[in-house]
Order: C-alpha cells, then structure tokens, then sequence
C-alpha cells in the first residue's frame, strides 16, 4: 500500500474535526468534488472506509482515526518546522503554552508577563487549572511547561527548582490566637480547619500536618479555592494551611495574620516542569531559561521563615 499524501491527510483531518465535506473543503480552499475524489482514491488505497456517513455529520471508522491520528502528528512537525526556520531567520516569533496549578497564579502571571516584553512577537497562552489538570496537559504534551509543586513520578519529565514555596497556618487579624507567639499544633485544639478539596497539594501537605500530631480539631470544611478560603478565613469561619504566597494582599491589609506554630511554615518547592519528550520550540526554550536565571525573583517574601509579617 502506498502512503497516503499530505494532502490525503489534511482532508482526512479536516473532515474529522469539521465532520462535513463542504466545510473541510472551505478550509483548505479547494472544492468540495475535489475533496470527496481525494477521499474516494484513498479509501480505495486503504481498502476501508475512513468515514460513516451518517445524517448531519461524518464521524470517522477506526481507520479513519489512525489516519487522522497520523495528520495531527505530521501537522504538529510541520508547524515545529516553520516555527524554527522562522527563529533561524531573526523574527522572534513563537507560541509558548504554560500549564500553571492554581496556587501558583499568584506569581506566575507577573513572571511570564517579564519574559513576554522581552519577545513582542510572542504568542504566550497561559492555562491555570488544578494539579490533576496540568498533569493530563503535561502527559498529552498539550503544554510545553508546567509551573507546579511536586514534579509528577508516573509522567517522564525534566524539572528544575523555581523556589522556596513555604506554607502557613492562617486566621482573621481578630483571631484569639492571632497574637501568640511559638504555640505548638496542640494550641489549635478545637478550631475549625478550612481543607482543599481532596487530591490537591495544599490539601495532602494539611493532613499530613495535623495527622501527625492529631489536635482535636472541631470539625473541617471543605473548600474548593484559595480565594474562598481567605475570605472565609476572614470571615472568622475557621483556620487553615495554606501557601504563603497566596496571602501577600491579605497581609499587607492587615487582614489575615501567620499563626507563629512550632515547626512551620512547612516550606517546599516550586518546580518548572517539561516532558522529557517535548522538543521544546525556541520560545519555549527561551522561557525555560529566563525562568531558571530570573523566576525566583517573582516569589512573594510571605510566610519565609523569619518573615512572618504582621501588621
């Protein structure tokens, strides 16, 4: 069997994802007797039918998706192609997609922001989703970085440390125990704990600090944001763990203050994350680099051991 052409392939994916002949047939500008003739001589080749022909739309047979499956692939080095003849040539120009946790859109945006000034020609998209999501992008390559916590262990990545990303236990400035100094985690028997929901960081790095001790902690609630945990926090609902840097604006109001308890803040790192099978893209390259010279210099000071700032 021959191999299908180029062409064969664009208008096998084009139909997949439009599920009409005259809509892929207006996308690659050509006509639509053109496009059935190309898909009839390689169905011939093949000797199955790539497509069901079905009432409103076309959905490709399992044929059809490995076709399509090997379009996508070929159209993905083909854009890999121009993109670098086109850095080879001076433009400048790129794509860079960046997969940031939730935690971490407290810093990151101001980060990529710097990079994005120093390449006007820059097409940067950011994404922030929780934990689970990024790992899918990462492992479908869907993003060239990540900016997370703990570097996955079932995903085969590369990774270098951003910084320090310390964690703290929270209350309103109001708080009973707002203005103790060096209590231990028994302190907080009886208080209402405020959880992630369950998979996340901030939520496993919770329990693991109040499983260890095990306080007699009153009740918790669940809470599905770092943002509605503050305001709830605020509000006098309860305590809670949460990153340091999250909580700089809250700080600065004197709104939120670090309950100074023995053996925290819990500090770990930040990582900058890629697939190890990702060809990174100049850009996306360039972007690495800034963010391993410049990236920690993005980090918000709050919660730092010795820098827990009250106002």
């Amino acid at each position: 069997m021959r191999s299908p052409t180029t062409k064969q392939l664009r208008i096998v994916l084009e139909i997949t994802r439009t599920g009409k002949i005259s809509a892929a047939a207006n996308v690659l500008s050509v006509t639509g007797p053109a496009v059935t003739l190309q898909l009839q001589q390689l169905e011939a080749m093949v000797g199955m039918p790539l497509f069901e022909r079905g009432p409103g739309r076309m959905r490709p047979t399992a044929a059809g998706e490995v076709i399509a499956d090997c379009a996508r692939l070929v159209e993905d080095r083909l854009k890999v192609c121009v993109e670098t003849l086109e850095e080879f040539k001076g433009l400048r120009a790129g794509r860079v997609s960046v997969g940031v946790v939730s935690t971490a859109k407290y810093f990151a945006p101001a980060a990529l922001g710097a990079f994005k000034r120093t390449m006007q020609n820059l097409d940067l998209r950011l994404t922030v989703v929780n934990r689970e999501d990024v790992l899918k992008a990462l492992a479908s390559f869907d993003v060239d970085l990540a900016i997370m916590g703990r570097p996955p262990e079932d995903i085969p990545v590369e990774s270098m440390v951003l910084g320090e990303h310390p964690h703290v236990i929270i209350a309103g400035a109001d708080h009973p125990l707002a203005a103790r100094k060096k209590m231990g985690i028994e302190s907080l028997a009886g208080e209402t704990l405020l959880l992630r929901e369950p998979g996340s960081g901030t939520r496993m790095l919770t329990e693991r600090v109040f499983g260890a001790e095990s306080p007699n902690l009153r009740t918790a609630i669940e809470i599905g944001s770092n943002e509605t945990i503050k305001q709830a926090v605020m509000a006098g609902l309860g305590i809670a763990l949460i990153s340091g840097h999250t909580i700089a604006a809250e700080m600065e109001l004197g709104r939120l203050v670090i309950l100074e308890v023995v053996g925290l803040p819990v500090v770990r790192q930040w990582h900058i994350v890629r697939h190890r099978d990702k060809r990174l893209l100049p850009a996306a390259d360039a972007l690495w680099r800034f963010l391993e010279r410049e990236g920690r210099s993005f980090l918000p000071d709050v919660g730092k051991p010795g820098k827990l700032r009250r106002k």
